[in-house]
């Protein structure tokens, strides 16, 4: 047991004090003679006794009284056992992102917490609260009342990560008690981390009720008809028993597709025709679970030409020109003598078409050529200068180089269908498949992905990106000496016509909020010009570079709401733009709850105060002192009247 104010217990030397007056007696007994003494000296014997029990009762209970008067003075207590955290700082990181959508028992598992923030949480308490979008620090329920009764669902996923450490940057000179509530979804536990030795970090996993969600997860262009343009729309099933979804295509505010999708498979690959005209408007679902993902934004523009140059000699460029035709490509073929390295710039892509050599300047036009959005295909020569073509892969990002000459027949036997230059290609994985084959090639060293490999899994043709252009690279010449690639029409057209596609001309234009890839829009701008993004609810300017005839913009967190946008430039309209959150929160089975096992876990939101406090409050005993003190206060009375 211990004491509040120790220095009070000094006072029971005064308990002296009643033992003195109860030894000393003051009164003195005179003896009287009367006759017949026998019975009076009973009679007195008697009174006597009786009178002595009565003091030592009143001396016993005014010694209690005393004492126990003085202990409640003295405010003792039992110290709790886990007093040494009783001055820890709280900080609650509230997971706002669109997972916290889902219904529980009480509501949506984001507004449940909320509310149960604001009823629970005691006015004087001092706390930080971090979410995905704002931050709170050292303040307490009664002034953020308002800010978290307009909380909002994040566009920018819950990531515990970074959240984690702005709280550890946080400066305090006591330990951190870290709460954090959160569903769970999509999480791993490595994402945590560690606590340090100064934090304790609890977790608080609310639960939906129904995990059944439907989202739509893309929309795509999948091929140019004369009159039309066919799109796909991908949706994902996540749980069971779905029965038919309604789904709708709107252009400007106007219904213009409808259908229903049997959910016979989790997913759905639809496809709808559109008129081939500028498309700004959205497809949307309805399926009672999470909002977030039952709409997507899209943008499509009337297709554009792309400009091809290819570089190389006239007799190995025959089957170019067959496949950039007229009606689609703006085509034109250079000697290397003879090339105008002013066309470059204003290409969308350039073929390296089997170069013996690589000069140094065409180097450098080319690393300028795709820092601004353009893409580049290397052929290489049977004869090629590989320091050069070495040199050409370092500045265009490095991850590949060019090593010996082989004369080795090798089969090419493997298709990444899953790289964007086949995706919307071959409408299943086949196996029965005519492959060609190469008579001699370089041997490589990669670290790119492949999209071709020979059967020794070595890499045939490997691409990398750096967000806004592609980078090709073939690993032996592909001319009719060396190779018979050029004798495989449905491999060869696919691949070239691809690699020659840019994005910003051909295809939908929908970004993903948050995602760090450019945009290229073409535009020319004055010195202190800018570029906008606005819609009838939003407007902002995002991060933008100059790049001659175009502007690269990156858009970070921006916007905040996804939507149908557009590109101004002091107010005049440039081209349409389309924003949608990301799709990373849709399966609410993804539910991971085994990082309850590695921290330790409070029940709800709701006992979130009372169990921090539960092992840390001292144990206040003063008040049964005080309580005995009044008892003993009422024996005395009882003693003096019943007594004699």
């Amino acid at each position: 047991m211990h004491f509040k104010h120790p220095e009070v217990l000094y006072f029971l030397f005064l308990l002296l004090l009643p033992i003195l007056v109860h030894l000393f007696q003051l009164r003195r007994f005179k003896t009287e003679l009367f006759t017949n003494v026998r019975f009076l000296k009973e009679l007195v014997v008697q009174t006597r006794k009786s009178s002595k029990l009565k003091k030592y009762l009143l001396l016993a209970t005014r010694l209690l009284l005393f004492t126990f008067l003085i202990l409640a003075f003295a405010q003792p207590f039992f110290e709790a056992k886990d007093h040494k955290n009783a001055n820890n700082e709280l900080y609650i990181i509230l997971d706002n992102s669109f997972s916290m959508q889902a219904k529980g028992k009480k509501g949506e598992l984001l507004k449940r917490a909320v509310q149960d923030l604001l009823e629970q949480a005691p006015e004087n308490t001092q706390f930080s609260l971090i979410t995905c979008t704002d931050n709170f620090w050292n303040t307490d329920i009664k002034s953020i009342q308002k800010e978290l009764q307009n909380l909002t669902y994040s566009a920018t996923p819950f990531q515990p990560e970074s959240l984690l450490a702005k709280v550890k940057a946080h400066p305090s000179a006591f330990k951190k008690d870290i709460v954090i509530i959160t569903d769970g979804v999509g999480l791993e536990s490595k994402s945590f981390g560690k606590p340090q030795a100064d934090e304790n970090v609890y977790f608080i996993l609310p639960e939906a009720e129904n995990t059944n969600n439907i989202a739509i997860d893309s929309v795509y262009l999948h091929q140019t008809l004369d009159q039309f343009y066919e799109i796909g729309v991908a949706v994902t099933a996540h749980g069971d028993d779905f029965k038919d979804i309604p789904l709708a295509i709107y252009n400007q505010g106007k219904l213009v597709a409808k259908t229903l999708v049997n959910f016979d498979k989790p997913k759905q690959q639809l496809k709808f025709n559109l008129p081939k005209e500028d498309f700004h408007g959205y497809v949307s679902l309805n399926d009672n679970a999470l909002e977030y993902d039952n709409t997507y934004y899209f943008s499509l523009s009337k297709p554009q030409k792309n400009n091809v140059l290819s570089i190389g000699d006239n007799n190995n460029a025959a089957f170019l020109g067959k496949i950039y035709t007229t009606d689609e490509f703006n085509y034109t073929h250079y000697e290397l003598r003879n090339l105008d390295y002013n066309a470059i710039e204003k290409q969308d892509a350039v073929i390296l078409n089997e170069l013996p050599d690589i000069p140094a300047s065409l180097q450098t036009t080319l690393k300028t050529f795709v820092a601004k959005g353009g893409n580049v295909v290397v052929i290489p020569a049977a004869n090629a200068n590989t320091t050069a073509m070495n040199a050409l892969t370092k500045a265009l990002g490095g991850g590949y180089s060019y090593g010996n000459w082989k004369t080795e027949e090798q089969l090419i036997s493997k298709i990444n269908f899953n790289h964007p230059l086949y995706s919307q290609v071959f409408e299943k994985k086949t196996d029965n498949f005519q492959y060609p084959k190469t008579k001699a090639s370089y041997r490589v060293q990669s670290s790119l992905p492949s999209v071709l490999e020979y059967n020794d899994q070595s890499p045939f043709l490997s691409a990398t990106t750096n967000g806004i252009a592609n980078i090709y690279y073939f690993a032996a010449p592909i001319d009719k000496d060396y190779s018979n690639f050029c004798n495989s029409p449905y491999l060869i057209v696919p691949t070239f016509y691809n690699m020659a596609l840019s994005a910003q001309k051909v295809g939908i234009n929908a970004l993903i909020i948050g995602d760090s890839k450019p945009f290229i829009t073409n535009s020319i701008l004055g010195k202190d010009e800018i570029v906008s993004i606005t819609n009838a609810n939003e407007s902002f300017i995002p991060v933008q570079q100059i790049m001659n005839q175009k502007v690269k913009l990156t858009f970070n967190d921006n916007p905040k709401t996804a939507g149908n946008y557009q590109v101004d430039r002091k107010g005049q309209f440039l081209e349409n733009l389309s924003f949608n959150y990301a799709r990373t929160e849709s399966n609410l089975n993804n539910r991971n709850t085994a990082i309850a096992d590695e921290f330790k876990e409070i029940d709800s939101t709701d006992h979130l105060f009372d169990t921090l406090q539960a092992d840390r409050n001292d144990t206040q005993i003063w008040k049964w002192f005080l309580l005995l003190t009044l008892l003993f206060a009422l024996v005395e009375i009882a003693i003096q009247k019943w007594v004699k």
